[in-house]
């Protein structure tokens, strides 16, 4: 594969509250956006644990975007002044990993931003696109992408979040 067709797979985690109605708003409005992006909703940004991230990076991502509500209007009070820090650290980790600064995004995105997030996915896109594959999952066995391994990411983050009664 050329990097002429490289297509880059990013996985967006995206806040059910502003970035996936952001994402909702943009298809209805229908905003055009690269396809490259495989979603998945969570509740809070303050919730995508970076475990989730880096799993998604060694499962064959080529990058990731964490979108959210903007600072001081998130549904959960500050939980995305914890994705913040969040962001910061992993981005520092992900560096010692020999993993670009681009490949990670974080994203603020209201429900009605939803051009908004579609100019930051096709920007993203083509920064990763430019960076070429990652690779990174020849070194865990695997080079294996499919929609079927980030479901089992989104189901993980699921249980993750159960409270034991």
């Amino acid at each position: 594969m050329t990097d002429q067709t490289f297509e880059p797979k990013i996985i967006a985690f995206l806040c059910n509250w502003c970035s996936y109605r952001a994402a909702d708003m943009a298809g209805t409005a229908r905003i055009k956006y690269n396809p490259n992006i495989r979603t998945i909703r969570v509740m809070c940004s303050g919730r995508v644990d970076p475990i989730f991230v880096m799993k998604a990076f060694a499962l064959g991502a080529d990058g990731v975007m964490i979108a959210g509500c903007h600072p001081g209007e998130c549904h959960y009070i500050e939980q995305n002044y914890k994705t913040m820090r969040r962001y910061e650290l992993l981005k520092h980790t992900l560096r010692a990993f020999g993993i670009e600064d681009h490949r990670l995004r974080l994203q603020w995105a209201s429900a009605a931003e939803g051009a908004l997030l579609a100019k930051a996915i096709d920007e993203m896109t083509e920064q990763v696109r430019a960076l070429g594959p990652l690779n990174w999952s020849q070194y865990w066995g695997s080079d294996e992408f499919d929609e079927a391994t980030f479901e089992k990411i989104a189901l993980e983050h699921a249980e993750a979040l159960e409270v034991s009664a």
